[in-house]
């Protein structure tokens, strides 16, 4: 079961991961002498400011990535960068700490994945250019036919092959119950928002979506001089004392300054007790209150993993079937992309042929998301225990201070928002040795000030 020339190949889903998949098969195909027919499906415009142009995401990619991204012929131009962040601010409940990255490599560059906000197009014309729209033009570009319509339904015929059948296009009084297109593979990518993950399920080849909870994402207008003086070109990231939150993240986009909200059970009341902690309000403006309706969405976030994600001549690509957890989704969209693309045209297109080629890139991913899980598993320690976040600062403080030290812990909390390292790296990082020391050490001077400590400070391991 393999792809031969004048397949036709149907992608379902015009963001990254559709992108991408889209951009892979068709660059392997023409180095392997095979001419495919592929179809894009995306009903969104990423030119429009708002709702019709979101993807629902956060919005920023590392250094590392885009070096990856142009060693594969993918170009990012500077327009699609807004800020270059250089650096994190830690804001605890028991102070701040600024980390610094070890090398240029592990930066992160600020981005929007539609034209940008809600009010936006006010802006004539405007100062940026939309991510998604840029992959979505380069699919285009390298062969696909990209169709802005809506998929309505998706089944098999009998010899299984996927057929799509489409919402029928404005002012079209044709018959929808006809397919649009029977294909020789099918690639899902439509995230965890809408209805695209049921249209799989109806597919009964097993597929279960991953496990998936609800984020808070929005976009603050402060004018490009706040944005500045009050972030800089640093992300704050809030490790805040407030039940159903993981940790917020705040990150200057130009004008705007992008609030993101991760936990468990996001609700309202979450969102308005992270917007009145002194700490969140230190960075805004005097006076400035949050908008009654700030362009802001509450998207399905990936907690992993998937169930039988591929079946012979379809699979899952993205959000839809592996992701890393709580960052890199880009990243992970491109790595997933590129597993696909290529074990398709190599390996072929069977239920087995999946399992052997791209199944366990899936599986490295979600087996990392594990130590992932379990070191956010530890925020309920960080809550209760104030000695513990105090000692984090002090110790991420001192590290700091030392650049010519290894700076571990630094390291850790660095790549854990930026997805710079795997989590086993950042484990190894946060639980080595000389770490847990350093941070008992702290704690003591935390829970024992005074001369009771000098001693036990004075034997603190020297890496």
């Amino acid at each position: 079961m393999e792809l031969t020339s004048g397949a036709r190949v149907a992608v379902v889903g015009g963001g990254p991961s559709g992108s991408l998949s889209a951009y892979f098969l068709l660059d392997l195909a023409r180095q392997t002498g095979i001419t495919l027919q592929l179809d894009l499906f995306e009903p969104r415009d990423f030119t429009q400011t708002g709702p019709p142009g979101c993807n629902m995401c956060g919005g920023v990619i590392s250094e590392s990535l885009m070096q990856k991204m142009a060693a594969e012929g993918i170009v990012l131009p500077k327009e699609l960068l807004l800020d270059a962040i250089d650096s994190y601010v830690l804001h605890t409940d028991s102070g701040a700490a600024t980390i610094h990255p070890f090398h240029a490599e592990m930066r992160i560059a600020s981005i929007f994945r539609g034209a940008g906000p809600l009010g936006a197009e006010s802006q004539h014309p405007l100062p940026w250019s939309s991510f998604d729209q840029h992959l979505l033009e380069m699919a285009r570009q390298s062969g696909a036919n990209v169709l802005r319509r809506r998929v309505r339904h998706l089944d098999r015929t009998p010899e299984g092959h996927p057929r799509v059948f489409l919402h029928p296009a404005k002012g079209d009084s044709s018959d929808s119950t006809e397919p649009f297109g029977t294909y020789d593979l099918l690639i899902g990518c439509v995230g965890l928002n809408g209805s695209g993950v049921r249209m799989f399920e109806e597919m009964r080849f097993g597929y279960r979506p991953p496990r998936n909870d609800r984020a808070w994402v929005g976009e603050l207008y402060m004018g490009a001089k706040e944005v500045h003086r009050r972030l800089g070109h640093a992300m704050h990231i809030f490790l805040l004392d407030i039940p159903g939150m993981k940790f917020a993240a705040m990150t200057p986009k130009g004008h705007y300054a992008t609030f993101i909200i991760l936990g468990h059970g996001v609700n309202e009341e979450v969102v308005k007790r992270v917007f009145q902690s002194p700490r969140v309000r230190s960075l805004f403006p005097e006076g400035w209150e949050t908008p009654v309706r700030p362009c802001h969405c509450q998207p399905r976030i990936n907690l992993g993993p998937p169930v039988n994600p591929f079946a012979d001549r379809v699979v899952l690509v993205g959000d839809c079937a592996t992701s890393r957890l709580y960052k890199d989704g880009i990243g992970a969209a491109y790595r997933m992309a590129k597993a696909c693309a290529f074990t398709a045209i190599t390996r072929g297109i069977s239920a087995q042929a999946f399992r052997e080629g791209y199944w366990p890139v899936c599986r490295q991913m979600d087996r990392d998301n594990a130590l992932g899980h379990l070191l956010f598993s530890m925020d309920g320690i960080m809550r209760y225990f104030s000695p513990l976040r105090r000692a984090m600062i002090t110790v991420i403080r001192e590290e700091q201070s030392r650049p010519q030290d290894p700076r571990r812990l630094s390291s850790a909390m660095w790549d854990t928002f930026t997805g710079s390292a795997p989590y086993r790296q950042i484990f190894q990082q946060a639980f080595h040795p000389v770490i847990l020391w350093r941070l008992f050490v702290a704690m003591l001077r935390a829970l024992v000030p005074g001369q009771q400590t000098d001693a036990i400070v004075s034997t603190t391991i020297r890496e």
